[in-house]
């Protein structure tokens, strides 16, 4: 017998793309102590969770939709537009998914004890997990999982933000910025060889509800990320998902728009959102070609042209920037200035005289 044809290679294994331990969780006792405990709170802010609901609502456009929540708690986030034939749920606190009114039934299990999903195969038109794949300590199994009882065509939706028990999320998760989150699901997705290429979505930046705990600290709504996609081998014509757009923002018709973008020369003030623009230090870089010394921006946080920029610039593949209204008085132009962070390009406003 040849040594080399007896010597055969192991498959190798997608959790070889990460370090060793990826999966692993600071607390690593039996998750279903940790969740038999009732939590029958949000654990996003009312602004995000109308996001949640929203994509849930357009992303889901079959009629009649059989619907799995995996991973679901007391709350389904299914909008009261979307009219499903049935909903059912997995999860772990039985006191929770009893109060949860979406579900038509539900069945308490381990995921990470066992990936195996009790259904048969074909069985659901989508498949939705909210804020619960950073616990996932066996993603690839259960992503293949849900690719087999998923009907061809069938959309599996997954939405995360910032927010998680940091003794139940993986090592990965916790180690990896908000954007290297989007690559790690989009890579669970990749792997499991069951779906077609994934679609991301973004939303963040947008102002914190007043009456939310966290509102007199400034910061901003919780932010939304889904990384979806559809099963392979959907039927011919099946209906298209939409191209989502959750936030709309402070709209003014095309004309009245262009009229205050010609009037910027005069007043400063933010076509968009109305806001006083402030005065900036443009920068000295040898990479740049401007030549001016100053410019004016709009610095306000909520201003609709900011918001709408961090899914607008997703879609383009920029992930994790939006941008800010930038005003030249040199060419009287108004132009994008793109932004990573709320705080990019602070420091170089210019205080009133």
């Amino acid at each position: 017998m040849n040594a080399a044809a007896g010597c055969q290679a192991s498959t190798p294994s997608p959790y070889d793309l990460f370090a060793q331990g990826a999966f692993t969780r600071k607390d690593e006792t039996d998750d279903r102590e940790f969740y038999a405990r009732d939590r029958f709170v949000q654990h996003l802010d009312s602004v995000a969770l109308s996001t949640v609901e929203k994509l849930v609502g357009e992303l889901i456009n079959e009629e009649n939709p059989v619907i799995l929540d995996l991973m679901a708690g007391w709350d389904s986030h299914i909008p009261s537009t979307l009219k499903p034939g049935k909903v059912v749920g997995l999860g772990l606190n039985e006191n929770e998914l009893s109060g949860n009114r979406a579900l038509g039934e539900f069945v308490v299990h381990d995921l990470n004890v066992d990936p195996r999903l009790p259904f048969a195969d074909n069985t659901f038109d989508a498949v939705v997990n909210t804020v619960s794949v950073d616990y996932m300590t066996r993603p690839f199994e259960i992503f293949g999982e849900v690719g087999r009882i998923l009907k061809p065509g069938g959309l599996f939706l997954v939405i995360f933000s910032n927010r998680m028990f940091p003794g139940k999320a993986t090592r990965v998760w916790q180690e990896a910025s908000e954007q290297e989150r989007v690559v790690i699901v989009e890579q669970f997705f990749k792997y499991s060889d069951a779906f077609e290429s994934p679609s991301f979505f973004t939303s963040k930046g947008r102002p914190r509800p007043k009456d939310d705990k966290y509102a007199h600290l400034g910061i901003p709504s919780d932010p939304i990320y889904a990384v979806y996609a559809d099963k392979k081998g959907a039927p011919a014509g099946k209906k298209p998902r939409p191209d989502v757009c959750v936030y709309s923002g402070q709209e003014c018709s095309d004309e009245e728009l262009e009229r205050r973008k010609k009037a910027v020369k005069d007043t400063l003030l933010c076509p968009y959102c109305g806001e006083k623009m402030k005065k900036w230090t443009v920068p000295v870089s040898p990479f740049s070609t401007w030549d001016l010394e100053y410019a004016y921006l709009c610095f306000n946080d909520q201003c609709g042209y900011l918001l709408r920029g961090w899914e607008s610039m997703s879609k383009q593949g920029n992930r994790g920037y939006s941008y800010r209204l930038m005003y030249d008085p040199l060419r009287d132009y108004c132009m994008p200035l793109p932004v990573p962070t709320l705080n990019a390009l602070k420091e170089g406003i210019v205080e009133d005289e």
